[in-house]
């Protein structure tokens, strides 16, 4: 059987960023939210409203100029709820990304 780490397509990297989250078509407003690890092809996250298994989400993650040696640079992507789980009293949500985009710099 396999484990998770196996399954993994891509190196996983432990992150604390900064995004901002919501459904794919909502008019509901953004949440704030922050990655816990982070891949070319996924990443977990934590938020205070949860998401439900199979929602398409949208969120723009944040590097700081810390790991960019230059400027914050803001990726816009769109995603795949596959997992969802309590945190702590918070939301654990696990996203599959399947585009994204850097954003220009303002």
């Amino acid at each position: 059987m396999e484990t998770g780490a196996e399954r993994r397509g891509s190196r996983r990297f432990t992150m604390a960023l900064p995004m901002t989250l919501r459904k794919t078509g909502s008019n509901a407003g953004e949440r704030k939210a922050e990655t816990r690890d982070v891949s070319f092809r996924g990443l977990y996250f934590i938020t205070e409203n949860g998401v439900e298994v199979g929602s398409e989400i949208e969120f723009v993650l944040t590097l700081p100029k810390q790991i960019t040696l230059a400027t914050d640079v803001h990726i816009h992507c769109t995603g795949l709820v596959v997992r969802v789980e309590p945190q702590d009293g918070r939301t654990g949500v696990a996203a599959q990304i399947e585009r994204y985009e850097f954003m220009p710099q303002s």
